[in-house]
């Protein structure tokens, strides 16, 4: 498909082209795998250990069925609508106008909370680094920074990402070597084969692995960002499902592997004395001072690259609502005719990202990510049975296998993660939604009309 062709398959859907369509395949995937970092699970490694009871391994496969069923589901809805909007474009057309915005309003806080998570966590790293420059100060640099950067456009946001990507490799690919050349030393090469970082029977219960497959989930929370590229890349109803499947797949491996040696490395999951850095401790032990001070400026580097990534993609969420008219136009559907960015909610976004820094603690930030991703990935996928299976009655041959099985399973999985999230995400995100649907209410007149300006 040609670049004119994706803008037609745009006007069909009643939008104009906005942005320049500068993106490959190879673009998108690096994209993604810079908004995910391949050192995502380093932050709560030990965190997911313990909830799960040693089984962190596992709650990484368990997520990576979740996610996949999820990642085919967002490349199905892009080829039927390659759109800026993702999710609630998805939902909204695939499903209902009223519940795509509550799909987008939800994922609002899944957009605004990966910069900020990241901003929060790049800036404690620094400040462990140099802990005479105040917390404060390193978050105001990072939250300028990667808004800068966004402004200058996508071209320049897809570069740095991409040398922050080769940083980050670089340091993720001598973890796994280093802690595998341990545990051989230690037990012999046959000691890196044993089921023990994924099945201990006499620690094992499902609550605790859904709990550890909650938080382990969020390793791969931003593969979605992908769709939000859709104006942006060349041929949007192919390149987006390659691209978002394949980063599923390749961060799930990484993630497993990751985890894995780690447990291999340390496997009394109890003997953390601080769960949030022990990948630091393990770091250390496998490769000495100079992995420590690795580990620690690759963290840093990670925060910065899924800061600057996720603060594209919140933008052009945000553009796709704002383009509708369900956020106010002239703030969000602004493009700037010099960068052919959306500058408006870049700035937003800045905002937001430090304003959050200062006020809300790592561990909620979390939380509250996870509550608007895994709503808004349980409506896409029922927006691909509403749409293929029921609506375009695409049943025959693997129609039921693609159309309903998988995207029921992947439903099924991200509700059953969802629901077993903390009770205080689950306050704060439920308030966030009945906020969202009070707003709606005004929007629409008491629900009377779609909230959108386009009739469909």
């Amino acid at each position: 498909m040609s670049a004119d062709t994706a803008d037609s398959a745009l006007r069909s859907l009643g939008y104009e082209p906005s942005f320049r369509r500068i993106l490959t395949r190879r673009s998108l995937i690096l994209y993604g795998l810079v908004i995910l970092t391949p050192t995502a699970p380093y932050p709560v490694y030990g965190i997911v250990q313990q909830m799960s009871k040693g089984h962190a391994a596992l709650c990484y496969l368990a997520a990576m069925l979740a996610m996949l069923f999820t990642a085919v589901s967002y490349g199905r809805m892009a080829g039927a609508f390659p759109a800026a909007g993702s999710t609630y474009t998805f939902v909204q057309r695939g499903l209902n106008a009223h519940v795509g915005f509550i799909a987008g309003w939800g994922m609002i806080l899944d957009y605004i909370f990966i910069p900020m998570l990241s901003v929060i966590y790049a800036a404690l790293t620094a400040e462990r680094l140099l802990p005479q420059v105040p917390y404060l100060v390193w978050a105001v640099l990072f939250a300028v920074s990667i808004t800068w950067i966004n402004l200058r456009g996508m071209q320049q946001t897809a570069r740095a990402g991409t040398v922050l990507l080769w940083l980050m490799s670089l340091c993720a690919v001598a973890f796994l070597v280093l802690a595998a050349l341990r545990v051989a030393g230690h037990g012999g090469s046959g000691a890196l084969f044993s089921m023990q970082p994924i099945f201990q029977p006499h620690e094992f219960s499902l609550r605790a692995v859904m709990a550890g497959t909650g938080v382990a989930a969020l390793s791969y929370i931003g593969f979605d960002a992908i769709s939000t590229l859709a104006e942006d890349v060349r041929e949007p109803q192919r390149d987006i499902a390659v691209a978002t499947v394949a980063v599923c797949v390749i961060q799930a491996l990484i993630c497993v592997a990751t985890v894995y040696l780690a447990a291999l490395v340390i496997p009394d999951f109890r003997s953390f004395a601080n769960p949030e850095t022990v990948i630091l401790d393990i770091g250390q032990m496998v490769g000495g001072a100079w992995m420590f001070g690795a580990l620690t400026l690759v963290l840093l580097v990670a925060g910065l690259a899924s800061a600057l990534a996720g603060q594209a993609a919140a933008s052009r969420l945000l553009f796709g609502m704002g383009r509708d008219g369900v956020l106010p136009r002239r703030i969000f559907a602004h493009v700037s005719p010099g960068t052919n960015t959306p500058t408006r909610g870049i700035w937003m976004m800045g905002v937001a990202a430090l304003a959050g820094a200062s006020l809300v603690s790592f561990q909620l930030a979390v939380e509250l990510l996870n509550f608007g991703a895994f709503l808004g990935f349980i409506l896409v996928n029922l927006s691909v049975i509403q749409h293929y299976y029921i609506r375009g009655r695409q049943r025959s041959g693997w129609g039921w296998l693609t159309n309903l099985v998988a995207p029921a399973c992947g439903a099924a999985a991200c509700l059953y993660i969802w629901l077993s999230l903390s009770s205080k995400a689950q306050m704060a995100g439920f308030i966030w939604v009945f906020i969202g649907i009070i707003y709606l209410g005004f929007l629409t007149r008491g629900f009377r009309k779609p909230p959108a300006t386009l009739e469909f």
